[in-house]
């Protein structure tokens, strides 16, 4: 193989998904498929990751629960259970130890949505604050 056709094989740094993503006070790590505050870990299961991740790419826009169905769980029927409402619980419960609950917000035309401070100085810790 040639450099040119080897240089072809890594995509461009646009294309490329971010390993780490802030949401207000937590920072969801893709490797780890967790999030953590400060240097605490959260905890989560890969279906709560996937809707905090999920919410994180537009923090403060409604998502639909069908929405997060198609997104999260890759299904495009919308089943008779209540599954995105008992993960978003379990989720609320986990930032509850951080007093952060309140960051993940029903809509309440339906759906949800991470209500987090687009002002980085307003997160309650820093990456230089060792918590």
């Amino acid at each position: 193989m040639n450099s040119i056709a080897a240089y072809n094989l890594v995509p461009d740094e646009d294309a490329l998904i971010p390993r780490f993503r802030e949401a207000g006070d937590i920072t969801l790590d893709l490797f780890h498929r967790d999030g953590r505050v400060a240097d605490r870990w959260l905890g989560l299961h890969p279906r709560e990751f996937g809707l905090l991740w999920r919410l994180s790419e537009q923090p403060g826009v409604p998502m639909s629960r069908r929405q997060l169905l198609a997104d999260v769980w890759r299904i495009t029927i919308e089943p008779e259970t209540n599954s995105v409402a008992v993960h978003v619980a379990r989720v609320r419960a986990k930032l509850q130890a951080f007093d952060l609950q309140a960051i993940l917000v029903t809509h309440p035309d339906g759906g949800y949505l991470l209500d987090v401070p687009s002002d980085p100085d307003a997160f309650r810790f820093s990456r230089s604050d060792p918590g």
